[in-house]
């Protein structure tokens, strides 16, 4: 505790020290500067001021640095404008009023200094009210390098729309241009009117003021026009571009994302990032032409108080940020007395039995109109502030304008022209401050639109086999599998299986043991932990995806179909399929009959999700789109629940009619079992037992029992 105490008391004396160097070294070089020779000349002299001031903001700097180590920024604010601002002031007294400034060579100097140092306090305290440094903000650096990351490359994207761009930021600048005049030209009216009337000028002055009107309202428009269609041009490429990349992601990327989510960034998110950008560059384009047109024609209405004006912006700036917090504060206490009302409001409609019942129809008016009142009240104070506000600004721009008047220096109606400027200014210049800061907090939703359309799809399509001839031979060998959802909890352990072609293997086993599991990992919507698959001796992967899938065809038990006609759903993901084709499927499938006698026949709508059709006939078409693709190796899941037993033999003998074909089922159904080459039955992610039908029941072991137990139900 003493030794901490000890440490505390070395570092107090230590910036005390340090402090007193600095205070030291910075009268020492403020006196020795006023003590030199007076040079000759307004530029000799400007230099001499500036050359000193440098000299005493890299000294103090450096005292600071030896005594203290790193410098916060807001000493090395404090002390640039402490050394600066004497230098600042005679600079403004010089080149402005050809004069000596209060603080010249035969001023005070420890009056000076004090004044400076003043000044150089009540500016950090400004800054730190309105733009204060947190370790929020320290740690936000490289979130805004991100930010400027992601906006450029929201800008590339923009490239193709890049003339529609130009021609909007042409007619921004030709809209703000016409517009900045309109105000001149009203002062002009003024001046016409109240001194001697002259009709060509006041003629010619209301006709510009019309065309100025007519060339911002139209160039406004046009301005409008294409950037929406800018907008909604960048729109539709990234949402084709995101729609693109999700499809391509393996199935656990949907599984572990909410649809919710994925379907905002598709709608929301894309249409955020195109209108939020372009739409901030526009106002920071237009602000920055109009601040700067607005500047100009002031200065020339009067430039002294125009110089006034933007002298006063920082303190104007700290009474907004002081106006603008009571605002809100006053908005959000309104906000929630009218949420009282409402809810007031609410419950007396909706226990009107009650309040009938207990006579207190008065008190819950009364309770009403007391919750009334007070919004009122509150309004009335939002109100009293925002006009004190606004009429404190006004009258002191009244009576400098005024004193102008008087001297000669301006006319009523450039007053006038410099109120409605002046009006716009303030509010311009706090835009331009903040402006950037919000443009590059608005693409952030950009960062999970870039985020998803970058990702890297961990099942990944990129393999390039295609052999003309597959024989449909699949080897599962010594898989380890867990869904990604739930990696600690492992659903096939050292799993081995062979499938032969012309020969049908069925799966069995009590549910969540790891069959339809099998059926995933040979599509290949996941990657197996551990062990491969090999297609005819070669791994999934290194297959072409599209070769994959249509070699490799899967019936659900519960089938998908998309809204559209029987043949699109047929030939679903296939590019040339001719009517022959689809016909010979949907007849292996006992689908051909059913479809035929539709007024439409195979252009029937099947309706959203097939809504139109019954189960058992969403079930053979779907059956008739793995046949179309003439696959190799047909994956039948539960399949037979939906089919009556007509249609079922029928399904059975087209199946058996392809002798090369490679058939995996899952089926619950003895019948459909009985028939299999293979059985193979899984139990703890393993093959537990495999054989055929009678092989297994004269076991009498696991595939026994589930045999008996089915017959049992």
């Amino acid at each position: 505790m003493r030794m901490r105490m000890a440490a505390g008391i070395s570092r107090v004396i230590h910036r005390a020290v340090a402090l007193v160097s600095a205070i030291c070294v910075d009268l020492l070089l403020f006196y020795a500067s006023r003590s030199l020779v007076a040079p000759r000349g307004v530029s000799a002299h400007l230099l001499r001021l500036w050359v000193c001031a440098s000299v005493r903001c890299v000294a103090l700097t450096s005292v600071s640095r030896l005594g203290l180590g790193d410098i916060t920024p807001l000493l090395v604010r404090v002390i640039a404008v402490h050394s600066l601002l004497p230098a600042v002031f005679d600079t403004g007294a010089t080149v402005l009023l050809r004069a000596e400034s209060q603080c010249g060579r035969r001023a005070d100097a420890r009056c000076c200094w004090l004044l400076s140092t003043g000044a150089s306090l009540a500016a950090a305290l400004f800054w730190e009210t309105t733009l204060p440094d947190s370790d929020e903000a320290a740690a936000g650096k490289e979130k805004k390098q991100k930010a400027r990351v992601l906006f450029m490359r929201v800008l590339r994207l923009y490239r193709p729309d890049y003339p529609l761009l130009l021609g909007g930021v042409v007619f921004l600048s030709l809209a703000v241009i016409c517009e900045m005049f309109i105000p001149f030209y009203t002062g002009r009216v003024i001046d016409i009117l109240g001194g001697q009337y002259q009709l060509n000028e006041f003629r010619s002055a209301l006709l510009f003021m019309g065309l100025f009107s007519l060339g911002s309202s139209v160039s406004a428009g046009m301005r409008g026009g294409l950037l929406l269609c800018a907008i909604s041009a960048f729109t539709c490429r990234v949402k084709v571009k995101l729609f693109g990349s999700l499809t391509k992601q393996e199935i656990g990327f949907f599984e572990s994302i909410k649809t919710g989510e994925i379907t905002h960034r598709l709608s929301k998110d894309t249409t955020l990032m195109g209108r939020t950008v372009c739409l901030n560059v526009n106002v920071l384009l237009r602000t920055f032409i109009k601040t700067m047109g607005m500047i100009s024609l002031m200065m020339n209405l009067s430039w002294k108080l125009t110089l006034l004006v933007l002298m006063e912006t920082p303190i104007t700036g700290l009474i907004q940020n002081i106006y603008d917090t009571h605002y809100q504060r006053l908005s959000l206490a309104m906000q929630a007395s009218m949420a009282l009302a409402n809810e007031a409001a609410s419950e007396v409609v909706s226990s009107i039995r009650v309040v009938r019942s207990f006579n207190a129809e008065k008190h819950e008016a009364r309770r009403y109109g007391d919750r009334l009142k007070d919004i009122q009240a509150l309004k009335s104070r939002q109100d009293t502030v925002r006009a004190v506000y606004l009429l404190t600004r006004r009258v002191l721009m009244l009576y400098y304008g005024r004193l102008f008047i008087r001297s000669g220096q301006m006319s009523t109606g450039n007053l006038v022209s410099f109120i409605l400027y002046q009006s716009h200014v303030g509010d311009n210049i706090r835009t331009l401050a903040y402006i950037v800061g919000d443009m590059l907090n608005s693409v952030g939703a950009a960062g999970k639109v870039f985020e998803y359309i970058d990702r890297k799809p961990q099942v990944s399509p990129d393999g390039n086999l295609k052999p003309e001839h597959l024989t449909g031979r699949v080897s599962f060998r010594c898989l380890s599998f867990a869904y990604p959802a739930n990696p600690n909890k492992p659903v096939l352990q050292d799993f081995s299986l062979e499938l032969k072609p012309g020969r049908m293997t069925a799966l069995v086993g009590p549910s969540g043991e790891g069959k339809s599991t099998c059926v995933s990992l040979l599509e290949r919507f996941y990657e197996p932990q551990d062990g491969e698959i090999l297609l005819d001796g070669e791994p999934l992967k290194s297959y072409d995806h599209r070769f994959l899938h249509k070699k490799v065809a899967v019936v659900n038990q519960d089938p998908v179909l998309f809204s559209g006609s029987i043949r699109n759903n047929i030939t679903y993901g296939l590019a040339d399929c001719s009517l022959d084709e689809i016909q010979e499927a949907a007849r292996k499938a006992n689908a051909h009959d059913f479809i035929k006698l539709m007024v439409k026949g195979y252009d029937t709508e099947v309706g959203e999700g097939g809504g139109q059709l019954s189960k058992s006939e969403k079930q053979r078409i779907a059956i008739a789109r793995a046949l179309v693709r003439q696959p190799q190796v047909l994956i039948l899941d539960e399949i037979t629940s939906s089919l009556d037993n007509d249609s079922q033999n029928k399904v059975q003998r087209a199946l058996a009619d392809g002798p090369d074909q490679t058939l995996l089922v899952i089926a619950h159904k003895l019948e459909t079992i009985e028939k299999a080459d293979q059985i193979v039955l899984i139990g703890g992610g393993k093959v537990e037992e495999r054989g055929t039908h009678q092989e297994l029941m004269d076991m009498k072991g696991s595939y026994y029992k589930l045999v008996e137990r089915r017959f049992a139900e």
